[in-house]
């Protein structure tokens, strides 16, 4: 996924992005903006970010016609995607500024239809160094109840950025 962290650039750009723009008026959403243009299959789902912090995300998806399955439900690969939005950018926040990661598989289990407001959520390890190491990322994806609708695991490799 042609995600933020995974760009050659010195530091970490999502970081400084969300810490200047998330406090301003219209900075949640502008930022979302970005996040989706990045990464632009992404952006397809509308996604939402309203948290975010070292280890944690909290990321909503409307219920709307452009998610929907022919079952009136949220379509499956449109929670994927909310889920692995969801555990990317708080993995991506949270990296050392010298430190990549791609995405090297996803779990998920669809617990029950999803209908209105998706709200995915995750607390994931802190990478401490950019050394290379797997994580595990778990995700999951709540309905306007706060019933579970899906369960998601992320299994992401850190590393170094390549040197130019």
């Amino acid at each position: 996924m042609g995600f933020l962290p995974t760009v050659e650039t010195h530091g970490n750009p999502l970081r400084p992005a969300w810490d200047r723009l998330h406090t301003l008026p219209g900075g949640k959403r502008l930022f979302s903006l970005v996040v989706g243009r990045t990464a632009r299959y992404t952006g397809t789902i509308g996604a939402h970010v309203e948290e975010l912090r070292p280890g944690f995300a909290k990321v909503t998806m409307r219920d709307r016609p452009r998610v929907r399955n022919h079952l009136r439900s949220v379509h499956a690969i449109a929670l994927a995607n909310l889920a692995e939005v969801t555990g990317n950018i708080a993995l991506a926040y949270s990296l050392p500024d010298d430190a990549r990661f791609i995405v090297a598989g996803m779990d998920l289990r669809y617990i029950k239809k999803a209908r209105g407001t998706i709200t995915g959520t995750t607390e994931c390890p802190v990478p401490e160094t950019s050394e290379t190491a797997d994580f595990e990322v778990p995700v999951t994806l709540r309905d306007d109840s706060g019933d579970v609708v899906v369960e998601a695991m992320l299994y992401s490799r850190v590393g170094p950025k390549k040197k130019r």
